[in-house]
């Protein structure tokens, strides 16, 4: 595979997607389920030559995503703030780790080396994260596709809100339609892959 730049922000989709910027825990959650599943995705990206940009850490979901691409000969490159290098253990077995000052730099730094942004089951983190980068799509901060990976329905709940959110008249259709969902690995690939501006950016 190819390695990543690091030193080239993707400003817009690239001609060839081969980076995903991934949100998820530092918890692994009550079901072993969500281990496999978030395993079986770190493993396509691996095999699709997708880079995994995340927040470092080598423990929970985060940790495992990681370790499983890196088990499929994939490249994996962690971004963690000085403060949480001892809390969330940082991943020292990676193609790349950078210790940065504050979670605001984390945030920028992922945003800049993802051509995609993917949240996973987590928690407030992972929500705002998400939330974070799914707002500056709409503002037109970034062209580049963000999405759910819904392993177990786990964000079914979320989704209703959003839906409840359009049906109120909160939130336009088109940005609820711009998101990209799938619990299925080989399929949320194919559709970041495919993924262009709603025509409401």
């Amino acid at each position: 595979m190819t390695p990543i730049s690091l030193d080239t922000p993707a400003t817009a989709p690239a001609p060839r997607f081969n980076a995903l910027t991934v949100f998820t825990g530092s918890a692994s959650g009550s079901d072993l389920d969500y281990t496999e599943e978030v395993r079986r995705l770190g493993t396509a990206l691996a095999g699709a030559g997708i880079a995994v940009v995340y927040g470092g850490g080598k423990v929970g979901l985060m940790g495992q995503i990681a370790d499983a691409a890196l088990e499929a000969g994939g490249e994996v490159h962690g971004i963690i703030p000085e403060v949480l290098i001892g809390r969330e253990v940082g991943h020292h077995g990676l193609t790349s780790l950078e210790i940065v000052p504050d979670m605001h730099s984390r945030k920028s730094r992922m945003a800049d080396l993802g051509h995609g942004f993917i949240a996973l089951p987590g928690g407030m983190g992972t929500l705002e994260e998400f939330f974070e980068v799914w707002t500056w799509q709409y503002l037109g901060l970034h062209a580049k596709p963000v999405g759910l990976y819904n392993v177990k329905g786990f964000w079914d709940p979320l989704l209703a809100m959003v839906d409840h959110m359009v049906d109120e008249g909160f939130m336009s259709a088109w940005r609820r339609e711009a998101l990209v969902i799938s619990s299925d690995p080989q399929d949320l690939i194919s559709q970041l892959r495919a993924w262009t501006p709603p025509l409401g950016h």
